[in-house]
């Protein structure tokens, strides 16, 4: 576990500095904003996109994975959203709460942390997590809420789903990156080391981001928090773990990439999501900012516990 925490504390120092950065107002909040751009549709789509251009369709999908993935996922969802009606929220609020269980930070910090810890043969994996999260949890989230707002469920809520998806880089560029790959079109020296320096500027800025946007979260309802990140940060990876290594068994270092993206801490998006439609923003922002401070301990413990399993 030392080895593996020694490992990953680069990149919560790097998270630490953007905090820093973004509480001393060195880094202001609109410079964060236009940073946490730049990643979003640049850096990270062009790492994106050269690693799904480089890596064989048949060897990414695989679909053990996707239903390991959804099943803990989906198990933990319904736990956090169960929680919540007993506490008579309403749905909107339930929605979001359980986004916040189970929406790890894989496309900002994973991405960056995984290439570097586990090497390149972690994409794959984390690829399909990662659509599994934008494409059916985005989705269910936007039904969910819009749902429960206009008392029905219309065409309207599947237009606004595709437009949200079509508009998504990270998507966008896995789509682009695996069907370059199916093409099997060679990806031209100048284009390959063009997106290999514009994608390595994804692992500093994204970590920086996270920290400086960290500085801007509040955090109240601590007890809130408290639990929804004991549900992202336990509960996740355990059943997750369950579903990867017994009812849908995958290979060891595919499982262990798997659980390890179900460690993250809360992601951003679940906090613009919240901002967006007027729904609990403060205890988002406080389930992210906890989340994070402890996944510096969490996900070190949890991936020498899948490693050594």
């Amino acid at each position: 576990m030392v080895e593996i925490f020694l490992r990953t504390l680069p990149f919560f120092a790097i998270i630490g500095l953007g905090y820093w950065a973004g509480r001393t107002r060195f880094f202001s909040e609109e410079a964060t904003a236009y940073l946490t751009k730049f990643v979003f549709y640049f850096a990270l789509s062009a790492m994106l996109f050269r690693f799904a251009a480089n890596l064989p369709l048949a060897e990414v999908f695989d679909a053990k994975l996707i239903a390991g993935y959804l099943w803990g996922s989906a198990f933990v969802y319904g736990i956090a959203t169960i929680v919540a009606f007993i506490r008579k929220l309403d749905v909107p609020t339930a929605a979001i709460e359980a986004q916040c269980a189970v929406i790890g930070n894989v496309g900002f910090l994973g991405l960056p942390m995984f290439v570097l810890l586990f090497g390149e043969a972690s994409i794959g994996p984390l690829m399909l997590v990662l659509a599994t999260d934008l494409i059916v949890f985005s989705s269910l989230i936007v039904i969910l809420i819009s749902g429960a707002r206009d008392g029905r469920i219309s065409w309207g809520i599947g237009r606004t789903i595709a437009l949200g998806l079509l508009k998504n880089p990270m998507i966008v560029s896995i789509v682009l990156g695996l069907s370059w790959s199916a093409l099997a079109l060679p990806i031209p020296r100048p284009m390959n080391d063009f997106l290999a320096i514009l994608g390595g500027a994804a692992t500093p800025g994204a970590l920086f981001a996270i920290g400086a946007s960290l500085a801007s979260k509040s955090a109240e309802r601590l007890h809130i928090a408290g639990w929804l990140t004991f549900c992202k940060l336990i509960l996740h990876p355990l059943f997750v773990g369950l579903a990867v290594l017994v009812l849908f068994p995958l290979d060891a270092f595919s499982a262990t990439v798997v659980i390890a993206a179900a460690a993250m801490p809360v992601a951003g998006n679940v906090y613009m999501l919240a901002q967006h439609y007027g729904v609990a923003p403060h205890r988002v922002s406080a389930a992210i900012l906890v989340s994070t401070a402890i996944s510096i301990a969490s996900f070190p413990a949890i991936v020498a516990w899948v490693s050594s399993a």
